[in-house]
């Protein structure tokens, strides 16, 4: 099972941690954009949907969006961030494990992004995540999800990280073990709250170090055999080394 945030966490997540996605989703849609054999109900599977911030993107572009995800108060979010698309119907948020899912409807793209798949516990999980996909994907359809490696998360998942303001008090304590390919994070303080007054949060979430020739190897037994890891800014171009890059971005085209 796939990791879901706590209500309190959640809100910390909305306000702190929106960047990513915000910076990826024009990025994403641009490329699938540009395929010759894009689905044309330009429909779009978000699977760790969190709190909605891709999915808004893509709703402004004019996609239907169906977000999945497993914290209740992500999605949450997710409803109030986009509610005159959920009203019209033409985005739903769905609680779900990114692990083993099933949705109606075939998708010609679908994304999970900053690193959501790196919190499955195992291999197994992660092919239980392809398998779901492969079953909604539309023929010549596009899959496409970053993955921290072991190179990003010995560089980015360690040390401690103090963040002190009015509004909010955070301490950020991280560690990657690497017999066990998997960094854990700890994130615990204080937000203000409308009151004035401060509310607690805590959450520890782990990624786990995929190795991404397993990835690919997994991605080829669940039906996909045209895939690679790439960079955001060249999701074109097969990277030749990809565990040399802290992050990349897996593509993977369906027959």
């Amino acid at each position: 099972m796939s990791q879901g945030y706590n209500a309190s966490f959640a809100r910390i997540y909305d306000r702190r941690w929106s960047a990513f996605a915000r910076h990826v989703a024009p990025r994403l849609r641009a490329f699938y954009e540009e395929q010759p054999a894009r689905d044309a109900s330009r429909a779009l599977l978000d699977v760790g949907c969190g709190a909605g911030h891709l999915a808004a993107d893509f709703l402004q572009a004019g996609y239907t969006v169906t977000g999945l995800d497993l914290s209740a108060a992500m999605l949450e979010h997710a409803r109030r961030r986009c509610a005159p698309f959920v009203e019209s119907e033409q985005a739903r948020f769905v609680e779900a494990d990114a692990a083993r899912f099933f949705v109606d409807g075939r998708y010609g793209l679908v994304v999970s992004t900053f690193d959501m798949l790196n919190h499955l516990p195992d291999l197994a999980a992660l092919r239980g995540a392809f398998d779901s996909v492969v079953r909604v994907l539309a023929p010549g359809g596009l899959f496409i999800f970053d993955l921290n490696t072991a190179k990003g998360l010995a560089e980015r998942w360690t040390g401690i990280g103090v963040e002190d303001s009015e509004e909010l008090f955070m301490l950020n304590r991280g560690v990657y073990l690497p017999e066990e390919r998997r960094a854990y994070t700890s994130i615990t303080g204080f937000v203000r709250n409308e009151q004035g007054s401060y509310d607690r949060f805590s959450q520890t979430v782990y990624n786990t170090a995929f190795d991404v020739c397993d990835v690919l190897s997994g991605l080829r037994e669940a039906g996909w055999p045209d895939a690679y890891a790439a960079v955001l800014d060249r999701l074109d171009t097969p990277l030749e080394e990809p565990e040399a890059a802290p992050r990349v971005f897996v593509v993977a085209r369906l027959p």
